[in-house]
C-alpha cells in the first residue's frame, strides 16, 4: 500500500454474494444496478465480475452510467431508470442502452430520438404502485400504455419490460408489500390487455430485499444492488450468508504524544484526561467518513479498536491510542468484514443513524480501489 488510504474490494466475495442471489432468484434472471459508481465499488470492474458470475443484465441510474459502460466495451443489456428531458437520447439509442418511462412526454421524446437516429428505441414502463416516487400514477397508467402501443405499431418503441419499485420490501410485514404486489399485477393486466404484454416483456419489481424474502415478488427478473456487494438488505434478519465486499483502510500520516488537558481537532469536542499518543487518519468528510462520526464509530489500529477522538475534518481525523506502540505508516482499517476484529459496515450504520448504501456510496474518488480474488 502505497497510498494514503484505499478501499479493498474483494471481487470473490462479490461472485459468493451473486452465487448466493442467484439460488434466491430460483430460476429468474438478475439485473445488478452498478448505478452510484456500483455502489462506491468502481462501476466497470464490478459489472465485468457481476456478468462473468451469471447476472444477465446490468442496472443503472443515469444515461451518463450506461454510456461509461459501453465506451468500456461491456456488451450486455443495460437498462438506465432516472431521465429527465433534453438528454442525449439518439446517443443513448445508438449505444443500445434500454430506458425507463413513466410519461407520455418522456416516451415521445425517446420516441423523436429513435426516428431521428433510425433506432427502435427499447423503452421499459415504470408504473408507480405505491411508492410516489417514479413510475406512472395507476390513473396515468393507461394512456402511457396507449402512448406505448402506438409508438410501439409505428415502429418508434419496443416495449421490453414492465417495472416498479418497492418502498418497504426492507422492513418485513409492512402491509405495503403486499399491496404493492397487487398494483403491479394489476399494472400487469392492463399492459396484457394494451397488446405490452407476453413471454417478450420482461416484468421486475423485486429489489435485494424482496429477493431474499419475497417469492412473490420475483417475476421474470429481480434487480439486486446493495446485496451483491455483502451488505444485508434487511439488517435484522441477518447477513443471509453474504460476505461484505469493501475494505476501508489508511496509512497513519503522523503519530505524536500530547499531554494531559489537549484539545483535540476543531471545536475542541475531545480533551484527553492524561498524557497520552495520538495518530493522525488522513481521511476526511471529502472522503465519504461523515462528520457526525465523531465519537460515534470505532476503527482498528495496533489490533485493538480506537474510537474517533475530536471533529471529522474535511481530509482527516484523529484517534486516542493510548501508550500502544505505533508508528507513522502502520495500517488503521476502517470497516472490513469483521474477520479481524475490525468494525463491519453494518456497525457503522447503525452507530451513524444511516443505511450501509449511503456510507459506501460517499467513500470518494480520490481514494482508490484496489481489487482482490478473482
Amino acid at each position: 500500500m502505497t497510498t494514503p488510504a484505499e478501499a479493498r474490494i474483494d471481487l470473490s466475495a462479490i461472485r459468493h454474494n451473486i452465487a448466493l442471489l442467484k439460488e434466491h432468484a430460483a430460476g429468474a434472471e438478475l439485473m445488478g444496478a452498478v448505478k452510484a459508481d456500483a455502489y462506491g465499488h468502481g462501476l466497470v470492474r464490478v459489472s465485468e465480475t457481476i456478468l462473468d458470475a451469471g447476472v444477465s443484465r446490468l442496472g443503472t441510474a443515469t444515461l451518463s452510467e450506461g454510456l461509461a459502460l459501453r465506451a468500456a466495451g461491456v456488451t450486455a443489456p443495460i437498462l438506465s431508470w432516472l431521465l429527465t428531458p433534453g438528454e442525449p437520447y439518439d446517443e443513448a439509442l445508438r449505444a443500445d442502452l434500454e430506458l425507463s418511462a413513466a410519461g407520455v412526454a418522456l416516451l415521445a421524446e425517446i420516441a423523436a430520438a429513435a426516428w431521428a437516429t433510425g433506432v427502435t428505441a427499447k423503452v421499459h414502463l415504470e408504473a408507480d404502485t405505491g411508492m410516489s416516487r417514479g413510475g406512472a400514477q395507476p390513473a396515468a397508467w393507461p394512456e402511457l400504455l396507449a402512448c406505448a402501443a402506438r409508438l410501439q405499431a409505428e415502429g418508434a418503441v419496443e416495449v421490453v419490460g414492465l417495472w416498479s419499485h418497492f418502498a418497504c420490501a426492507d422492513i418485513p410485514g409492512h402491509p405495503s408489500v403486499e399491496g404493492q404486489l397487487d398494483a403491479f399485477e394489476q399494472a400487469l393486466k392492463l399492459a396484457e390487455q394494451a397488446g405490452l404484454g407476453g413471454s417478450q416483456v420482461i416484468r421486475h419489481v423485486a429489489n435485494s430485499a424482496a429477493l431474499v424474502s419475497l417469492p412473490r415478488a420475483r417475476f421474470d427478473l429481480a434487480r439486486p444492488g446493495i446485496a451483491m456487494y455483502g451488505l444485508s438488505p434487511i439488517p435484522e434478519q441477518g447477513d443471509f450468508g453474504l460476505r461484505q465486499a469493501m475494505t476501508l483502510v489508511a496509512r497513519l500520516a503522523l503519530v505524536k504524544r500530547v499531554p494531559d488537558h489537549s484539545g483535540v481537532s476543531y471545536g475542541h469536542l475531545y480533551v484527553t484526561d492524561r498524557e497520552t499518543t495520538l495518530g493522525l487518519v488522513p481521511l476526511g468528510y471529502a472522503d465519504g467518513i461523515l462528520r457526525h462520526a465523531t465519537g460515534r464509530v470505532e476503527v482498528l489500529a495496533g489490533g485493538r479498536r480506537r474510537a474517533i477522538a475530536g471533529r471529522v475534518c474535511m481530509d482527516q481525523f484523529v484517534i486516542d491510542v493510548d501508550d500502544d506502540v505505533i508508528g507513522s505508516g502502520d495500517e488503521v482499517i476502517l470497516f472490513g468484514p469483521g474477520k479481524d476484529g475490525e468494525p463491519t459496515l453494518q456497525e457503522w450504520a447503525d452507530n451513524l443513524g444511516t443505511i450501509t448504501h449511503e456510507i459506501v456510496t460517499k467513500i470518494g474518488a480520490r481514494v482508490p480501489r484496489v481489487y482482490e480474488g478473482t
